[in-house]
C-alpha cells in the first residue's frame, strides 16, 4: 500500500525560469480585471501584420498531399539538409561536417548542450541573452556562467569580461547575434575576439543566428563560423523569424571546424537525434523553398520594422528616466530604467495598472545594479504609440 505522500518534482526543474512566458500570468490577471491589453512581450510576428510566405506554405502543403507524413531521416530530409549546407556556405562557412534539422532552433540548442556539457561544467552565456539557455543549462545539471554585453558600446560582447569568466570547467561560449533581447549586431572585431578566446581555451562556439536576415540601416550580418574554419562552431538558425513561421517549429544546426576535434561531439549529437526520431516531416520541405527562394518578403518586412524601430527609439528616449540604445537588428529594444525599485516589480505594476505587457530585464540578465525592460516592437505603430504614452505616464510615479 502507498503512503499517500507528496510526489516530489525533480530537483533539476527548480531553477528553470522563462521570463517571456512567466510574465503572461500577470497579464492574464490584468485582462480579467478589465484592462485593455497591449502585448509587447513575445516575439511572434504572426500575432501582428506579418505572414508566412505563401511559397513555404505551398511547399509544406504539397508535401502533405504527397504523403510525406511518415518519419523522416533523423537528421532531416536530404533536400533540406543540402539547402541548409548551401546557405551556410553562401555565408562563408567552411569545414562543415554535419547539418541536422530539429523541432525549432530550441531543440537544436538543447541537443547540442546535452551532447557537450557534463553535470557541474559551465557554459558562457550572454547577459542580456535569450532565457532559453538559462532554462536548459540547469536542466542538464550544468552551470550558467554569464558574460556581460556592454551597453556603452552598443551591446557588443565585453571581451575582457568573457575572458575573465573562463575557467577549467567551461565548455562553450554562446553567442546570440543579432542579439535577443538588445537587437545588437556584432562587429567583425568583436567576433574575432570571441574566436580568439574560444581557440585559446578549447571551447566550442554556439552561434545563435536566428535573426541573421533582420538587420536595419543596410547593416550586414557576419556568421562567426565564417571567420575561422579551424574554430569549432555550431551555428543555429530556423524558419521562425526570417521566414515568419515560429509555430512551425523548424530549426537546424550546422557543425563546422576541425573534424578530428569534433568527431566525439558529432557522434553524441547523432545518438540523440536518432533517439528522438525526427523533426516534423512535411514542414521540412519548406526549408528549400525558404533558403533557395527569392526572399521577396524580407524587404517589405524590414521597411515596416524600421518605422517601428525608429518610433520605439524616439519615443522611449523622450521619456524621463528611460534611455535606449538603437537596435541594429531583430525586433527588440532593451531600454534602461532609472527607477528606485527592481525592474520585475516595475514591470508587474506596469502591467496591472496600464495593461502594457513588457518583460523585466532581469529575466534576460544584466549588469548588476542596472535595470531594464525588453520591448517587442512588432505591433503596428498606433499600438506602439499608445503603449509608449502609457509607459511615459506610468514613469511619472518614479521621477
Amino acid at each position: 500500500m502507498g503512503t499517500g505522500g507528496v510526489i516530489r518534482a525533480a530537483k533539476r526543474t527548480e531553477n528553470i525560469r522563462y521570463a517571456v512566458r512567466d510574465i503572461v500570468i500577470i497579464a492574464k490577471e490584468a485582462e480579467k480585471a478589465g484592462k485593455e491589453m497591449l502585448y509587447l512581450n513575445i516575439g511572434d510576428p504572426n500575432q501582428f501584420d506579418f505572414q508566412t510566405p505563401k511559397t513555404l506554405i505551398d511547399a509544406a502543403h504539397k508535401a502533405m498531399l504527397d504523403n510525406h507524413c511518415g518519419y523522416s531521416p533523423s537528421s532531416g530530409i536530404p533536400q533540406a539538409v543540402d539547402s541548409i549546407r548551401r546557405y551556410a556556405e553562401s555565408k562563408g562557412i567552411r569545414n562543415i561536417h554535419d547539418v541536422f534539422v530539429t523541432t525549432g532552433g530550441s531543440e537544436a540548442i538543447e541537443i547540442v548542450l546535452t551532447s557537450l556539457v557534463n553535470e557541474g561544467e559551465n557554459v558562457l552565456t550572454p547577459s542580456p541573452g535569450y532565457p532559453l539557455y538559462t532554462a536548459v543549462i540547469p536542466k542538464i545539471g550544468a552551470i550558467e556562467n554569464p558574460y556581460y554585453l556592454s551597453e556603452e558600446h552598443g551591446w557588443q560582447p565585453d571581451l575582457e569580461d568573457m575572458r575573465a569568466k573562463v575557467n577549467d570547467k567551461t565548455r562553450a561560449i554562446v553567442l546570440i547575434n543579432p542579439n535577443n533581447p538588445t537587437g545588437s549586431n556584432s562587429s567583425r572585431e568583436f567576433l574575432e575576439g570571441v574566436i580568439d578566446i574560444a581557440l585559446e581555451h578549447d571551447l566550442v562556439i554556439l552561434a545563435d543566428e536566428i535573426y541573421d536576415k533582420m538587420l536595419f540601416d543596410g547593416q550586414k550580418h557576419i556568421s562567426i563560423a565564417s571567420l575561422n574554419p579551424d574554430c569549432p562552431v555550431v551555428t543555429f538558425n530556423g524558419l521562425s523569424k526570417n521566414y515568419v513561421g515560429p509555430g512551425w517549429r523548424i530549426g537546424w544546426g550546422v557543425v563546422s571546424g576541425p573534424e578530428n576535434r569534433l568527431k566525439d561531439l558529432l557522434d553524441a549529437i547523432n545518438r540523440i537525434l536518432r533517439a528522438r526520431l525526427c523533426a516534423n516531416h512535411p514542414l521540412q520541405y519548406a526549408i528549400p523553398a525558404a533558403l533557395d527562394g527569392d526572399d521577396s518578403h524580407i524587404q517589405p518586412m524590414m521597411d515596416k520594422l524600421t518605422r517601428r524601430r525608429d518610433l520605439t527609439y524616439e519615443m522611449l528616449n523622450a521619456i524621463d528616466g528611460i534611455s535606449c540604445v538603437k537596435p541594429g537588428g531583430a525586433f527588440y529594444a532593451f531600454p534602461k530604467l532609472e527607477i528606485d525599485i527592481d525592474d520585475e516589480t516595475f514591470v508587474k505594476e506596469l502591467i496591472r495598472e496600464t495593461g502594457v505587457v513588457v518583460v523585466h530585464g532581469s529575466g534576460f540578465g544584466q549588469v548588476p545594479g542596472t535595470k531594464h525592460m525588453r520591448i517587442v516592437f512588432l505591433p503596428p505603430e498606433e499600438i506602439l504609440e499608445k503603449a509608449y504614452n502609457q509607459i511615459a505616464e506610468f514613469m511619472k510615479k518614479y521621477r
